[in-house]
């Protein structure tokens, strides 16, 4: 009878441990918010652990986190390490110069400022315009590892100006600024044959990557204003500060 009891017993063991196998594992959700890190980022070093899902919002710097407990358990620990102060995280300054050149005398604007008069020297030697002048000028500030983007109206119009980075970063010594996905132009109000209808059309440049040295002041490009009679020299100025 002992031996028969034993032997259903052993029987039951494997179906026990199959049944205890087959329990799915804990699904869970979680909201993680960030101080200083870049949720775009951590959102691309999170793939590692293999989560159902990975949402973010850059706007209000969360990051939505779908998996199983100990997978979500992983990434929340992860990202406690990488949200961090960084002492080699900066702020970057851009300025960029909307400069016009044209063969029209009287086409308005203002003096071309002392600090980029060299670079409009030389853009005369390539680009012989009769007159240079200064259009507008937006400046705007992006921590390191982030973006930023700013706009101005000019006066007396319907144009805006604008200005936008998607990710400004430094190298390690500091000496060398690269910007992402940077746009800088002008936005005129058009009619569309309808006075009742209009739309902004977007004159500037885009460029994927750029990279520009500490202090330099660089010219990103040229494109056409009002027609081919004018054009639209952007020059830009990038520093970094503690």
């Amino acid at each position: 009878m002992k031996r028969l009891l034993l032997a259903a017993l052993l029987l039951g063991l494997p179906v026990m441990a199959q049944n205890t196998q087959s329990t799915p594992p804990e699904q869970v959700q979680k909201l993680v918010s960030l101080k200083y890190a870049d949720p775009q980022s951590v959102a691309v070093l999170l793939r590692v652990f293999g989560l159902d899902s990975i949402q973010l919002d850059n706007h209000l710097k969360v990051i939505s986190l779908s998996g199983t407990k100990a997978r979500v358990a992983s990434a929340e620990e992860a990202i406690k390490q990488l949200d961090v102060p960084s002492a080699a995280q900066k702020n970057i300054e851009l300025t960029v110069y909307f400069v016009v050149g044209s063969d029209q005398p009287g086409m308005g604007g203002n003096p071309v400022p002392a600090e980029i008069q060299p670079v409009v020297t030389q853009l005369k030697t390539t680009f012989p315009f009769k007159v240079y002048a200064l259009l507008d000028v937006l400046s705007l500030r992006a921590r390191s590892g982030a973006g930023a983007e700013t706009s101005g109206q000019l006066n007396g119009s319907a144009k805006l100006t604008a200005f936008s980075v998607r990710s400004a970063s430094v190298d390690g010594d500091g000496s060398n600024i690269r910007l992402e996905h940077l746009h800088a132009g002008v936005r005129n109000l058009v009619s569309l044959g309808d006075p009742a209808k209009k739309q902004y059309v977007d004159t500037g440049i885009s460029t994927d990557v750029v990279d520009v040295k500490e202090g330099q002041k660089l010219v990103i490009g040229r494109s056409s204003l009002d027609g081919p009679e004018k054009a639209l020299f952007l020059v830009l100025v990038a520093k970094t500060i503690n």
